[in-house]
This record gives structure tokens, sequence and C-alpha cells, in this order.
């Protein structure tokens, strides 16, 4: 605004030929102006980049953290709404404090300039002025209504943007490479991913016609406007009513209010998309926690005698199938309870009941008597050691992914190498180019190691395997050690090996065993079959034996299959 009036000023000089000193204050003003405009702008750039910065990394920690504490466990996650909504919420916590930040400062600069030059083009006529305004008045309502339709368009094509994540990693990730390329998957899913993308854009395609056809309108009537209000201008100068330079100063005003009005609605479109975004952030960090958490928990004994499911119902989404139906087990301390049973019997199931991924629809689950709801989840998970069929490998060093199993030791080196001879991978560890600072991927190096990618190793399936129960093996002062099928991916040495020193660790330590293979629980204290949700049968391998029921049925058809492949066969001749 400044700017425009001592150009006006310049121009009126030089239009009466005063070349004084006059014109040249006014030629250095401007000059000065400018210099002064380009610095203020980057440092006001930098600024606004700094904060949103802070607010951002701040938005995310308040996120995750909230997350963290609400949902302790596995219900919501499997849930295709919740996570259409963790979507939103997670780059509106990246991308929507950013915006609110830079949207205000912007509306606050428009406001400024806005002001400046309404005062301007009052002075120069009046009548102008509430046309330009009145002029922005359709441009407010195009606004309000496409930020309320991108916003239905972002939870609309959630899924499908979620899809489309998907598929890509599909095609790029290493675990389904050889499946891929083998099957020739890739033409396949590259197309389900292409027709994702069109779906999506195809929303955004309709509201980006909405919203040209709205700008193309109101550009032609702010442009009507300003040519109206320059042949009034011209008019005056030729009446003598305004100079040359108020023609140049009231250019200026519109301009500036009709860039400024416009401005400051476009940042009040996202300003307010942002604000819709952020709703969802909001029901995340306010979402009630899945596991309930008493308000003042407990404090969890040490297992002194068993622990117990007490009449436990159990499915995993209202109108399935239960899982478990009045279930009533109970895992004596000290000992290992084996449980079997075909696929989709209940096994996992159990497992995720004890450490309190998932409630109980009916019954309890019982610890030395006590209902595990009065504990902390997390105390109580500070309890269990666990192997999981579908174990983690992390994208990280050998040493980092057997110290997760205690964060507070992943640097003890000596206590991470006891856990690595437990579950004897100590010549693996010895093998590698950088031993237990070796990265366990080929998609990241650490920091010494980006001269030299190549140093980074894949693991072999069995591998993997050991190092997951190493990382088990971390919770030195567990109560109760679970092993979900923990020899399913090794070799027939490797796997007697390792059931022996199993044997061994499990020795007067409350343990629950999962495996299909009937030889590897034969020597538990307690074998408990289930059976489509039922607990069938229960006792030691000989009394189960004895019985003749679904245990030694199972164990008799796989010795006959063992027996029948140990047949010596007759050599082929072609």
């Amino acid at each position: 605004m400044v700017s425009a009036w001592v150009l006006k000023r310049l121009l009126e000089d030089v239009s009466t030929r005063q070349f004084d000193e006059h014109i040249v204050t006014a030629a250095v003003t401007l000059a000065v102006l400018g210099l002064a405009l380009a610095l203020l702008t980057g440092a006001a750039r930098f600024a606004e980049a700094e904060l949103s910065r802070k607010i951002g990394l701040g938005a995310q920690d308040r996120l995750h953290t909230a997350l963290a504490e609400r949902l302790r466990g596995l219900s919501r996650l499997e849930d295709p709404a919740f996570q259409d909504r963790l979507r939103i919420a997670q780059i509106a916590g990246r991308t929507g404090p950013i915006q609110v930040t830079t949207g205000t400062v912007a509306i606050s600069k428009c406001a400024i300039t806005f002001a400046g030059f309404v005062l301007t083009l009052f002075m120069i006529n009046v009548w102008l002025l509430l046309a330009v305004i009145l002029s922005a008045v359709p441009a407010i309502y195009a606004e309000v209504g496409l930020s309320k339709r991108r916003d239905r368009a972002i939870w609309k094509i959630g899924q499908s943007e979620r899809r489309q994540m998907f598929y890509a990693s599909l095609l790029t990730a290493p675990s389904a490479a050889k499946e891929l390329r083998l099957l020739g998957l890739g033409k396949y899913f590259r197309k389900r991913m292409l027709s994702e993308m069109r779906s999506a854009n195809a929303v955004d395609r309709a509201i980006d016609a909405r919203s040209f056809s709205a700008q193309t309108g109101l550009s032609f009537l702010s442009a009507c406007v300003a040519g109206v209000g320059l042949v009034w201008a011209v008019n005056a100068v030729r009446e003598g009513k305004l100079s040359i330079g108020d023609i140049s100063v009231l250019i200026a005003a519109v301009a500036g209010i009709q860039s400024s009005v416009a401005s400051a609605i476009q940042q009040a479109g996202l300003l307010n998309r942002a604000n819709l975004s952020m709703a969802h952030y909001a029901a995340l960090t306010t979402l009630e926690t899945d596991i309930i958490v008493p308000a003042s928990p407990r404090e969890i004994p040490p297992l002194a005698h068993s622990i117990t499911l007490e009449n436990v119902w159990f499915r995993y989404g209202h109108g399935l199938p239960w899982v478990l139906k009045d279930a009533n087990l109970t895992i004596y301390a000290g000992e290992t309870t084996a449980l079997v049973g075909l696929n989709g019997a209940g096994k996992s199931t159990v497992i995720k009941l004890l450490c309190r991924l998932y409630e109980p629809i009916r019954g309890r689950v019982l610890w030395d008597g006590i209902d595990v709801r009065s504990f902390d989840p997390e105390a109580l998970r500070n309890r269990i050691s666990a192997v999981f069929q579908d174990y983690m490998q992390y994208e990280l060093s050998l040493g980092e992914n057997i110290g997760l199993g205690d964060v507070e030791a992943i640097t003890d080196g000596p206590r991470i190498h006891r856990a690595a001879a437990l579950a004897g991978i100590q010549e693996l560890v010895r093998s590698l180019p950088d031993g237990l600072e070796t990265m366990i991927t080929r998609i990241f190096t650490n920091s010494d190691d980006r001269a030299n990618p190549g140093t980074g190793v894949v693991l072999s399936g069995g591998q993997g395997q050991r190092v997951a129960m190493a990382r088990a093996f971390m919770r030195e002062n567990h109560d109760l050690l679970i092993l979900d099928e923990p020899s399913a991916g090794l070799d027939a040495i490797a796997e007697k090996e390792i059931h022996e020193r199993l044997r061994t660790l499990r020795t007067d330590k409350t343990t629950i065993l999962i495996s299909h293979r009937m030889n590897a629980v034969r020597d538990a204290n307690r074998i408990v079959v289930l059976d489509r949700g039922d607990i069938s049968e229960s006792g030691s391998h000989e009394n189960l034996m004895e019985i003749g029921g679904r245990y030694a049925e199972l164990f008799n058809l796989q010795s006959e299959g063992f027996q029948r492949d140990s047949k010596p066969r007759m050599p082929f001749f072609p």
C-alpha cells in the first residue's frame, strides 16, 4: 500500500516533468521498500516453516502417544473404517497444523493489505469499493461448498488410496518379490493399483471441475468490476477529477483488494479442510481405550499357582462364528501346557486372550485367581515372553532385533549375546560381517554403512525364527513363556536341537507350547486338545494315547506318515 502511494507521487512528478529531488527521493524510497519487502518475505517464510516443523512434530507425538495409550489391543486395528480414519488422522497430524499456521498467518497478511487498500479506495470512490467487496460474496459461498465436498471426498476415497499404497508396496517389497515374479503377478497388481488410482482420481476430478467452473465465473465477475472501475477512472482523469497517479493507486487498490480477498478465501478454504481433517485427528486422540485399564490397577504378583480361563466365550466380531465356546482351561505354574488341534481350533486365540490383546465376550481370565482386567495390560505383558508363529523381523541390526525383547537392555551387549546363545545363533553372529551390528535387511543401511550398503544380509526363515527366540529370551524374569510353532521354519537337525534346548529352558517354568508336530509336544506336562472352540481332551501324552481320542488319532496319523515316508523305496531307472 505504501509502495502504491509512493508510485503515485513518482508518476505525478514525471507527468508534470518536475525532475527535482522529490523524484530521486521517491525512486529511492520505492527501491528500499521493495528490498525490505523481499527481506521480510524471506524471513517470514523461514519463521513459518520453523514454526510449522515444531507444531507438526508435536502433533505427531500427541497422536502416536494417544494411540499407544488407547490402542492396547488388536480389535480396532483390524477394522477397515478405523484404518481409513487413522490414515486421514496421520496425514492431518503431519499437514494440518502446518496448514493452520500458514493459513492463519496468510489471512492476517491479507487482512492488513485489505484494510489499507479499502481505506485507499474509499477515498477515491466508495461505490467502487462496495462493488469490489460484494463481488467477493459468491466466492466465499463457493469455497465453503467446495471445502465440504473435498472433506467428503477424502473419506470416500480413503480405502482406495490405502489399497493403492498396498498394491504399490507389493510390487516393490522384497518379501513379495519371489512369488510375484514366479506367478507373474506384477501386471495383475499393477492393474489393480492403477484401477484404485483411477477411482480416486475420478472423485478428485469431479471436485476440480466444479472448482474450475466456480473460479472461472468468479474471475469473470472480478474482471468486470475491475474493468468498470478502470473506465470510470479514465473518464475521471479526462474530466480533471483524478490525476495519473490516482489511476495507479486505484488500479493497485482494486487489484490489492481482489487478490487479498481471493487469497483469504482460498486460505480460509484450506483452513476449513484442515479443521475437518483435524476432527479425525481429535477423534483418535480422544478415543476410548479398547482394552479397559482400571483407574487404580492392582499390582500383578509373580505367578505362583495358575492361569485360568473360566467359562470363556469369544468371537472376532458380531455375527461371526464363536472361536471359543464356554472354554475352561487351567495352566499350572511351573509346568508346560501344550495346545494342539486343527487350524482354526482356537489355539492362537487363547494366547491373544492371555496377553489381553482381546477381551473375552463372556467369562474371565484369571492370574492366580485374580481377574486380569484388574491389572494394567502393560504390566501383565511385562510378565510374558513369546515367540509367535508370525514373528516380526525388523529392518534393523541383528543386535537391535534381539534387544527389542527388553528395550531397557537394548544396548546391553553381554545380555544380547547370552540370549543369542540360548537360541543357538552364536555361529550366525560370528559369521556376519559386523556381528550384532550387521543390518539384517537389504532395504536400509545404518549410518556407518551408507558408503557400503552391501553389508546388509537377509536371513533364512529358520535363522529369522531363531532370532525371534533370542528376542523372547531377553526377558529373563518372565512368568510365562509362549512358544507358538517355535520350530516351524527349522530343518530336522535344527528342530531337534532347538527342542532339546527349549526342554531344558522350560524346566520349572510356566510354558505354553503350540505345535502341529505331535512329537514336539509329547513331553509336555499336560496336552490340551481344542476342537472347534471346545476343549475336548486334556492330559499327558500317555493318558491321551490310552483314551484313544482326537489326540491319539492326530498322533497316529502323523506317525504313520513318518513311517510310510521312511520305508525304503526301489530305485527308479528310466
